[in-house]
């Protein structure tokens, strides 16, 4: 049997080229027992947390990377082998992002060369050999040795046996192991069709006119072991470096540790100290007379559960917010789950008394669930902005972002997108899309194909509803969330990737709520 792994993958997070949802390439991987997948997508780590999710669930070994391509070098994979140069990654995709407008990316070679600590490099290897490229082979190679691939596949184009061979002579002459990949786009062959979708739509183009800008064949899938030895027969000894790599990357995203911000912590020792005595003076205020004994009771099993949980510099964060705001005469109201707390409502987050009200925390904060708290709350629409603002400015864009919303294809714009690409008209495209409904995914039939003017037994018709059902559901762009704010102690981007909104001075992270959710990355919802 043969061993492989599979270092180079699109998602569709790298946007109209990947033709395949991270989840299905890591569950196709583990079925074709692949030593692991990597999830490498174009200059993002957008993709990797569903990536990981999946490969936690189907147990097989995820290589978190990012395909780098650079304004003044060849392109290359990354591959972080521990927590430190996955900052470095990160803090790599930030740079290229946070240089141009939203959806864009500029990075240059000196970039990467100040970033190269803990990294398994493949370089990619073009269609023939250059001078530049040998050149930049041969320095990297002096820069960090062994940590350096040249990376070849096998792209089924009748010359690949021989210029595999040129490139395997270079790299044994220049001291550079063979790893080889697939230059993975989806994770079946069946995909190819909508690949040639994504990519007529990214070239606005029909599939017919992309000409050399098609794939030439339907080979760009995951193979097996078995597959790919078949294929690299001359060189076996490309597939074994995939695993030498894939046992030096053992970094998972699982050892992201999230710290809140040492100020929250005012003069105290602690957080939790400076959580206690701000609710004790709270409750103070909210109760001249007197804390009821109910209440004081529901503050200390809440104080309790929170300490134990760690969540106090959370409160203290969404208090020194509230706090703000009251301070500059802008409405605020805490809501949502938060209002069953008693500490929010001696913050003076929520309003809700807890002495005229049966408050169960456990419905905010429950040990057995163990999810992080969400605490929503709405500021008036017309100053909101000087809110956000504040939270930038107090913690700095290095150190505070918005998260990510997903702006995924839902079936009018999916089969307007096929449909477009295929070329049908725009009157045949408007008819398929008022037979389908935004909510749902099997939602056309033949019937409802025949009641709105359209032949349902015309192939070109059956493919472009085929390839529409694909397309639902796969991310189009980011965009950023309403307002959920993401606020660290440290640099932001050594987590997760910041890059340019399209709003005016705003800066969003790469993931969403609930890829935050799954990391245990903490939000605060800063609402109109």
């Amino acid at each position: 049997m043969s061993s492989y792994a599979e270092l180079h993958c699109f998602t569709n997070f790298t946007f109209l080229e990947g033709a395949s949802h991270a989840e299905e390439l890591v569950r196709q991987a583990a079925h074709l027992g692949l030593k692991a997948v990597a999830a490498t997508d174009r200059n993002t780590l957008a993709g990797v947390v569903r990536a990981h999710v999946a490969a936690r669930d189907a147990n097989i070994q995820l290589i978190i990377g990012a395909h780098l391509d650079f304004v003044d070098g060849p392109s290359v994979v990354c591959l972080p082998t521990d927590l430190a140069a996955y900052s470095r990654l990160s803090q790599l995709v930030t740079l290229g992002r946070m240089r141009v407008p939203k959806g864009e990316s500029e990075l240059f070679w000196e970039d990467l060369m100040l970033r190269l600590e803990g990294q398994q490099i493949i370089l990619l290897a073009p269609e023939q050999p250059n001078p530049d490229f040998i050149r930049r082979m041969l320095a990297l190679q002096k820069l960090i040795g062994d940590n350096l691939s040249l990376g070849v596949s096998h792209r089924m184009r009748g010359n690949d046996r021989e210029r595999i061979d040129i490139w395997a002579n270079l790299a044994r002459e220049a001291g550079v192991a063979l790893a080889a990949s697939n230059d993975v786009l989806y994770h079946h062959p069946d995909r190819a069709r909508l690949q040639d979708v994504l990519n007529a739509t990214r070239h606005k183009c029909t599939v017919s006119e992309l000409g050399t800008r098609a794939e030439v064949n339907a080979e760009r899938y995951l193979k097996s072991p078995e597959q790919m030895a078949r294929l690299f027969r001359d060189h076996p000894e490309a597939l074994a470096r995939t695993v030498e790599i894939a046992e030096r990357c053992k970094f998972s995203l699982a050892e992201i540790q999230y710290v809140y911000p040492e100020e929250s912590r005012g003069e105290s020792e602690t957080p939790q100290i400076e959580l206690e005595r701000l609710t004790w003076i709270g409750a103070a205020k909210r109760y001249p007379n007197g804390v009821p004994p109910k209440v004081r009771a529901q503050l200390e099993h809440e104080l309790r559960l929170i300490a134990q949980l760690n969540y106090a510099a959370y409160f203290l964060t969404v208090e020194a917010i509230v706090s703000f705001a009251r301070s500059r005469d802008i409405l605020c109201q805490g809501r949502g789950s938060a209002a069953n707390s008693a500490v929010c409502f001696c913050l003076g987050v929520t309003s809700v008394d807890p002495a005229h009200q049966d408050v169960l925390f456990e419905r905010f904060i429950s040990a057995e669930r163990a999810e992080p708290p969400d605490i929503d709350i709405d500021f008036e629409h017309s100053r909101r902005e000087e809110v956000i603002q504040h939270i930038y400015d107090k913690y700095g864009r290095d150190r505070a972002g918005i998260a990510a919303t997903v702006i995924s294809f839902r079936s009018k714009l999916a089969i307007r997108t096929v449909g477009r690409a295929l070329g049908l008209s725009l009157d045949v495209i408007n008819k398929i899309s008022k037979t389908m409904h935004w909510w749902s995914k099997e939602n056309y039939s033949e019937q409802s194909l025949r009641d709105a003017g359209v032949d349902p037994d015309s192939a070109l018709i059956r493919t472009a509803v085929e390839l529409a059902n694909e397309l639902i559901g796969f991310p189009r762009h980011i965009s950023q969330h309403v307002g959920g704010f993401v606020i660290t102690n440290g640099p932001l981007g050594d987590l997760v990737p910041i890059e340019n909104a399209r709003m005016p001075n705003r800066t969003v992270v790469q993931w969403d709520k609930d890829d935050l959710d799954a990391l245990g990355l903490l939000k605060i919802d800063v609402l109109a």
